[in-house]
């Protein structure tokens, strides 16, 4: 439970942490909330040689709505969303944040950290899948965004290069109604599997939507299965079967491939049903 040695760099701006970043190259970290990488270093599952610390660039905070999307900087944390105003067609982001850790982590751990750790269960990498968010980020050679779609790569791996840094995530598309909703063995632990859904409606009929699963693969990922029986019109319990048996699934340690295809055909339906009533629509 003791990190290997390293040598510790505190950034000033974003320009100074992507400089540290570009001269130390590969064996270099960005930390900020410090949730993940911590506890990795712990483990020695983690042993980078320097680490870039973020936490203080206060600019990368905030939560504000543009012509684009709902945008957030990278060091806002799960609490400042948890208690901040995203809107009612962005309030899946908050609720959300109910199943992120215990308060504590909420307070420290940032959203940016949490996209590029790309934890398979992680609620914001679900969150970005769901909702077709953009990922900007940055390096000394400037700025550029890469869509949420192409930026999981697999377990714990991205498309971000090791001198280039997350600096915002853009949220374009409203979802009014939308859940997410998950599975674990104790309140705070890591999702078995987790399932979100944003509903598109013709008043109060459904007349598709999307289906996003976590836990089930290297990465989040879109559910085509379930979003077909969705638009073909029907109804949850069909969108939750086709979802479940689309899957290609293993035995993975305790969890079976047949438990966690339970999971997400009842997660799926819990969360169609959420996003339903989210802004009062009756069922």
């Amino acid at each position: 439970m003791k990190p290997a040695q390293f040598d510790y760099h505190r950034a000033r701006d974003v320009s100074g942490a992507v400089r540290l970043l570009s001269e130390l190259g590969e064996d270099a970290k960005i930390i900020a909330g410090g949730q993940s990488l911590v506890a990795m270093m712990n483990f020695r599952l983690a042993r980078p040689g320097h680490l870039v610390d973020v936490g203080g660039l206060n600019t990368l905070q905030y939560i504000r709505r543009e012509s684009d999307g709902l945008h957030i900087g990278a060091l806002t944390t799960h609490h400042d969303v948890e208690s901040g105003d995203v809107g009612t067609d962005f309030a899946v982001l908050r609720e959300a944040m109910r199943w992120v850790g215990h308060y504590p982590i909420r307070t420290r751990g940032t959203v940016g950290g949490s996209i590029a750790h790309a934890d398979a269960t992680a609620e914001w990498c679900l969150l970005a899948i769901l909702l077709d968010a953009r990922i900007v980020v940055e390096s000394v050679r400037g700025r550029r965004t890469v869509e949420a779609d192409s930026f999981f790569f697999g377990y714990y791996s991205t498309d971000l290069a090791f001198d280039e840094m997350i600096v915002e995530i853009v949220f374009p598309n409203p979802a009014p109604h939308a859940a997410v909703t998950e599975y674990a063995e104790r309140q705070g632990d890591f999702a078995i599997v987790g399932a979100a859904v944003s509903l598109d409606l013709d008043g109060v009929a459904v007349v598709g939507g999307r289906v996003a699963l976590a836990g089930v693969g290297a990465t989040p990922m879109r559910s085509p299965a379930g979003e077909a029986a969705l638009a073909a019109g029907g109804t949850f319990a069909d969108c939750a079967d086709a979802a479940a048996e689309a899957l290609e699934l293993e035995d993975e340690g305790m969890v079976t491939a047949e438990y966690r295809r339970a999971l997400v055909r009842t997660l799926v339906a819990e969360a169609c049903s959420d996003a339903l009533v989210s802004q009062g629509v009756p069922t």
